[in-house]
């Protein structure tokens, strides 16, 4: 099932079936490729199965710490008026508190109530998890995988 409009049939080949391609058109079908095993379907199976929507699921990954709205907003990529609706959410499910900050009282900090941080544990939990498609893929196949990735992320 394909939830983003990337797809391998939507990428643009070489004239050799990419044999040819330039190195750029080479990693944009690697991207285009990737994109769809990543994000969003992972995010939204886990959100789904935890019962919170993705924004909510977003914003539990960064609240491992206490954050102010402002960089919640930072965090989330957002504009800082989404957080409210996004905090006010996750404030009716009393998953989380808004408190004045220490250092400055005019600035709301979010903090996890103890029911926010049981699901923040399971969300983190089922994050690590390693999806069906690379649990599916030869020992040798996830060895390569992992060894590509250690190099892009370095």
């Amino acid at each position: 099932m394909r939830y983003h409009s990337l797809s391998a049939r939507n990428v643009k080949r070489g004239s050799a079936g990419g044999e040819t391609a330039g190195a750029k058109d080479i990693a944009g079908e690697a991207w285009g490729l990737l994109v769809p095993l990543v994000y969003p379907p992972r995010f939204i199976e886990i959100a789904h199965k935890l019962g919170v929507t993705p924004s909510l699921l977003g914003a539990l990954r960064f609240l491992e710490q206490p954050q102010t709205m402002g960089r919640m907003a930072e965090l989330l990529r957002c504009d800082p008026s989404n957080v409210t609706g996004i905090v006010d959410a996750l404030e009716e499910r009393k998953l989380a508190a808004r408190k004045p900050s220490a250092e400055d009282r005019r600035v709301k900090v979010v903090e996890l109530t103890a029911a926010g941080k049981k699901l923040r544990a399971r969300a983190v939990e089922e994050m690590l998890k390693p999806p069906a498609w690379i649990k599916d893929l030869s020992a040798t196949d996830q060895r390569a995988l992992r060894e590509i990735l250690r190099r892009a992320s370095s």
